[in-house]
């Protein structure tokens, strides 16, 4: 039976990983072609495309983990070299993404308070400096991360099973940072999105109470951004919510089927999360029919050869 449902997790986990890089791939190669075709590239898509080339970075560094923890335990020597890779595109995975939420809560809402109008003429500078902020954390976060995971190395090398004060704080500072560093772009996002939320229902309604129907492309508009932000909340949530419980394991979360369940938990945000991006995004939704069948024309045109 837990051979069955590893075999499972496993097939849901690779197939998950191919359509995240595919997605990714497809959104940082659209928005790359445009930038060199029309010589600039707007603030939301800047964003954009370096999300979507996070997300690959860190598909491939969630995967080799499960694969390095699963099946060949020889490349436990190249852990600090994949949890450093993982800690920088998680890092920049989810202030991207949070910036992207700013980035469009003041893009679309309109509230007349001073402070936010005065954040949503200087958006451009807020999104920079809190990424410029948050790149000085992210240092001292591999800087702990690294000594830390060398101790736990040279221990496992060694065999060393006797415990120091210096470790287990390390450990402990390590494993406090990795939490807060992710629980606090979730709780931006979680902000800007009911605010958005907020903003949306409250025009919505206002829309209604002028005559206008469900019918109408406005009001279509706004459904199907709350959609989105509604679908990207409980998937940003999901995957917060498993990175924790993975940083935080207990003696039940070490047992390979749960592992294996929140790798495969962790690797849907970055790849369903994207497609939901491209469904949002014209340009991207208009170039994604004609992307598919590329590859077919290919082919075509080398078997008429």
């Amino acid at each position: 039976m837990t051979t069955l449902v590893s075999s499972i997790l496993s097939i849901l986990l690779v197939t998950e990983f191919v359509l995240g890089n595919f997605v990714n791939g497809f959104i940082a190669l659209v928005n790359c072609n445009d930038w060199v075709r029309k010589q600039k590239i707007s603030s939301a898509d800047g964003i954009l495309t370096a999300l979507a080339v996070c997300r690959i970075v860190l598909l491939w560094t969630i995967l080799i983990n499960w694969y390095a923890t699963m099946y060949n335990p020889a490349l436990y020597s190249l852990r600090i070299v994949i949890r450093v890779a993982w800690t920088v595109s998680n890092h920049f995975s989810n202030w991207l993404a949070t910036s992207l939420s700013i980035f469009y809560l003041f893009k679309i809402a309109n509230f007349s308070s001073l402070i936010f109008l005065h954040l949503k003429w200087r958006v451009k500078s807020v999104v920079l400096m809190m990424m410029l902020g948050t790149s000085l954390i992210l240092f001292f976060q591999v800087a702990v991360l690294g000594i830390d995971e060398t101790i736990q190395t040279s221990e496992y090398e060694r065999n060393i099973t006797e415990k120091t004060k210096l470790r287990d704080f390390l450990h402990l500072s390590n494993m406090t940072l990795l939490t807060l560093t992710n629980f606090i772009p979730f709780s931006m996002s979680l902000t800007s999105f009911l605010l958005l939320i907020f903003f949306l229902w409250k025009h919505l309604r206002k829309m209604q109470l002028n005559g206008q129907r469900s019918q109408d492309p406005s009001t279509k508009v706004h459904i199907k951004a709350m959609q989105t932000v509604i679908s990207f909340l409980f998937l940003f949530a999901t995957y917060i919510l498993t990175v924790i419980l993975t940083i935080w394991n207990s003696n039940e979360l070490r047992k390979e089927p749960v592992q294996m369940l929140l790798q495969a938990l962790a690797i849907t945000y970055p790849s369903m999360h994207s497609f939901i991006l491209v469904w949002t995004n014209r340009n991207l939704t208009q170039t994604f029919p004609s992307f598919l069948w590329q590859p077919r024309c290919w082919l075509k045109v080398k078997g008429t050869r």
